[in-house]
């Protein structure tokens, strides 16, 4: 590989299981992609979903923290409207002093919730509108240089943790750009504003003191297995079960009922989610993977393993370690 390998971790409760599992899983994925030399892993904010556990963004990356080295971890990404902005800083100052030179930021302006939930964090749903300033105030609480006279983000004050914004549409390019912060795109589930984003973004960007050149970070599927019919098995058991997930609404179907699913436009438009993925034997997906590179015009990748199973992920990661030459930090 010419550019890094990163991974986002979803924080999956699997069927059967509970948070607790999730956490255990998160933690021995983090030590076994420290050990492969993935840079860095991130975690979600979502809210209300009863298959991802990290609602608490901050409490996990410290517990995975603690049981780690060198790897970087971080909010891939905290949803800023749902918080704010000091309560954010005084979180991440206290992970980046516990855990100097290991944490990251990435923050977007979508609820990662349904309206209900929405209402429960007690979110007004304008309070995206205010998404650049709170961006603002909370760069500043990080560096030291409050932009409200008299409150400081203490742990945090000085930190000067890495920011990120992150998006799945224009907006979040042309802000990033403003900004002078890196990119990350979320090609992984939105495919569609790949290549316009980044576009806009590097045409765009204003050089800062922290990141005089532009930095994109793409999202991108992977399911790496020994063999090319055993790879497509899984990416087949994926889409079956994103389409069930995502459009079944928790009913139970048979594999005709399915097929359906899959012809129907709702089907189909929870498979164009699926658009960037890299799916094959370790050379087949390393092949593709830098492919994407050139046409996301990538400086950095965060993989997701899309494949169903935690034997199936663990083992996409690691074959993708193995052929892109990795070295741990």
């Amino acid at each position: 590989m010419t550019v890094p390998l990163s991974i986002l971790d979803l924080a999956h409760i699997g069927k059967g299981e509970t948070a607790r599992d999730s956490f255990a899983a998160s933690v021995k994925m983090a030590q076994l992609a420290e050990r492969w030399g993935y840079r860095r892993i991130w975690y979600a904010e979502h809210h209300n979903m009863p298959t991802i556990a990290s609602s608490a963004t901050s409490v996990l990356i410290a517990h995975v923290a603690a049981h780690t080295s060198t790897i970087r971890l971080g909010a891939g990404g905290i949803m800023l409207p749902n918080h704010s902005p000091l309560t954010i800083a005084e979180q991440f100052g206290t992970l980046a002093t516990l855990h100097p030179g290991r944490i990251d930021l990435g923050l977007g302006r979508a609820p990662g919730s349904d309206q209900k939930t929405m209402r429960a964090l007690r979110r007004d749903p304008s309070s995206s509108d205010s998404f650049p300033q709170d961006v603002l105030e909370l760069q500043a609480y990080l560096r030291g240089d409050s932009r409200i006279p008299g409150v400081d983000a203490v742990p945090g004050k000085g930190t000067d943790v890495p920011l990120y914004i992150l998006g799945s549409s224009l907006f979040g390019a042309k802000l990033a750009a403003l900004l002078g912060l890196p990119y990350a795109f979320a090609s992984h589930f939105a495919p569609q504003a790949l290549e316009d984003a980044v576009k806009l973004y590097r045409r765009e960007y204003q050089p800062s003191e922290q990141h005089p050149e532009p930095y994109v970070i793409a999202g991108v599927g992977v399911i790496a297995a020994d063999t090319t019919e055993e790879a497509g098995a899984l990416f087949e058991a994926t889409k079956r079960a994103r389409v069930v997930q995502m459009v079944g609404r928790g009913r139970t179907f048979t594999d005709e009922e399915i097929d359906l699913l899959l012809d129907s436009p709702a089907g189909q438009q929870v498979l164009t989610m699926l658009r960037y993925t890299a799916v094959g034997t370790p050379g087949e997906v390393r092949d593709y993977l830098d492919r994407f590179t050139e046409r996301a015009q990538a400086d950095e990748l965060i993989v997701v393993s899309s494949a169903p199973g935690r034997d199936a992920w663990l083992r996409s990661l690691e074959l993708v370690a193995e052929v892109s030459e990795l070295v741990p930090a």
